[in-house]
């Protein structure tokens, strides 16, 4: 079940919005947030039933962790102590614990970590040992769990925060963490949450009654999201999968118009998503954050990486590279740190080498971007973002290229090898609309104002203000049209597969 599918919006989003405040309008709030959880659950079971005892399993476990590292380090230890040996024996294990907090934290990230890398890095191991030795290990065909790249990240952050003292869960609960985690919105392709900023939502009394505030922005921004992900991504599918799956040759035309057409899809989509995600959570007063701030205006590689999936950027930073050493240690391991974290990134989208180059590319742009600025160089801005746009539509092509094959594609391609225009069987692939869709994907990424931008400008608008009533009344309309002219928008959003 997608965001963009007909069961989605006029079955599962209403219905769970209906009877999550129908157990609130009866008193029934703790209820409403077991009911938002298991609808959450079933909302990920809908895929594949098969694996929601990863999820579970994975949620029991680092509460379990979670608890025991809080419990060591006094947070939930508040014990009564008196002469009965119970009250002795209680005391005794939480000392016991507290000098086992580095061990519980260590076995907390095994735990997480070895699950992803069974699912997600396996069978790539496997090949690659068999290309490099020769050998003839066989694969074991493991299908990966949706969404579990971005669950693993955010409980691998609860645990290194309680391990840090960042965060104390106390009186959190059990059901808020399981929420925390499963929370439909969010749950299968980001963003990327950590639980200071979502936990105390769930909890807070304030948040359990209806927001008609939040219910507006919940209609624009899902109406935007999808409008991005259907009208725009998806029209430009059929081009990208010829370029980067079909064609056994480029012309140098065919392969620049190929690459920034993936650069605009991978962007509506991706940021579709984001939108709708934030937009679904506003209807239950959960405010989500943006992912995105008009990253193809960005001047330089380490402000795309503001701008460009920003709470992957936020994890990495926080969970990376500052506990690598950030830049505190001299120049020479700043630049290391840098290029790890982006090589780090690179392998957490995918278990392929295309992926490690990638985030190799982004690693060694940053590098260089550092030196230039502290050479005291500077770009003027126009250039800057052509540059920065450039480098970012390039790198692109080897994040969607299956294998290096298929990146050869285009290499030959850029060397002029089969020509420089495009040709007639090239136009036929596609229906003539994709490519007005194209240059208005352009326009829109480079002039326009991103969802962010819309929201916190217009956050405290009245919403019977003229702008405000005509804004929903077209987002109304937007839904309308969308859902009468794509009834079959079936097709999955480009994060979903990391």
């Amino acid at each position: 079940m997608v965001f963009s599918s007909l069961e989605f919006i006029l079955l599962f989003l209403p219905l769970t919005i209906l009877i999550y405040y129908t157990c609130i309008r009866y008193s029934f709030s703790q209820f409403a947030i077991t009911f938002l959880f298991l609808a959450s659950l079933f909302y990920y079971a809908y895929w594949n039933p098969d694996y929601i005892w990863v999820i579970l399993i994975s949620v029991l476990w680092n509460f379990c962790i979670g608890y025991l590292l809080s419990t060591a380090a006094g947070t939930n230890a508040s014990i009564h102590v008196s002469t009965s040996n119970i009250d002795k024996f209680l005391k005794t294990i939480f000392l016991r614990l507290a000098e086992l907090r580095k061990p519980l934290f260590i076995l907390g990230l095994f735990g997480n970590i070895a699950a992803l890398c069974y699912y997600k890095y396996t069978d790539f191991a496997l090949l690659s040992i068999n290309n490099l030795a020769g050998t003839q290990f066989p694969s074991f065909n493991i299908i990966m769990p949706i969404g579990i790249s971005f669950f693993t990240f955010q409980q691998i952050a609860y645990l290194a925060d309680i391990y840090t003292h960042k965060n104390d869960p106390t009186d959190r609960g059990f059901i808020n963490y399981c929420l925390f985690v499963c929370f439909f919105p969010q749950l299968v392709a980001g963003p990327i949450v950590h639980h200071q900023e979502m936990m105390p939502q769930f909890a807070d009394k304030n948040n359990r009654k209806i927001n008609w505030e939040n219910i507006y922005w919940g209609i624009v921004l899902l109406s935007m999201g999808l409008a991005k992900k259907v009208i725009i991504a998806d029209n430009i599918s059929p081009l990208v999968v010829y370029a980067f799956e079909q064609s056994a040759n480029l012309t140098f035309m065919e392969a620049v118009i190929a690459s920034l057409a993936y650069t605009f899809q991978l962007y509506f989509d991706f940021s579709g998503y984001s939108d709708m995600a934030v937009g679904c959570a506003l209807f239950f007063n959960i405010h989500l954050p943006f992912n995105f701030f008009s990253p193809y205006k960005a001047v330089n590689i380490q402000d795309f990486w503001r701008r460009w999936h920003i709470t992957l950027s936020r994890w990495l930073k926080e969970y990376i590279y500052i506990p690598l050493g950030g830049n505190k240690k001299g120049d020479n391991r700043t630049l290391f740190n840098l290029f790890l974290t982006f090589l780090i990134g690179g392998i957490w989208h995918g278990a392929a080498w295309t992926f490690v180059l990638w985030g190799a590319l982004h690693g060694l742009a940053i590098l260089a971007h550092r030196l230039w600025t502290k050479a005291g160089y500077k770009i003027p801005l126009i250039p800057a973002v052509i540059v920065t746009f450039l480098f970012v539509n390039f790198t692109w092509i080897f994040f969607r290229a299956p294998d290096f094959e298929r990146v050869s594609v285009f290499m030959n391609a850029f060397m002029f090898d089969n020509g420089f225009g495009v040709r007639r069987h090239f136009f036929g692939i596609i229906h003539d609309r994709a490519w007005a869709i194209i240059g208005f994907a352009a326009i829109l990424a480079f002039t326009a104002r991103s969802s962010k931008e819309l929201y916190s400008k217009n956050k405290l608008s009245k919403l019977l203000s003229i702008y405000s009533v005509g804004l929903l009344l077209c987002s109304l309309a937007w839904l309308a049209i969308l859902l009468i002219n794509f009834p079959d928008a079936e097709a999955e959003f480009i994060y979903f597969q990391f």
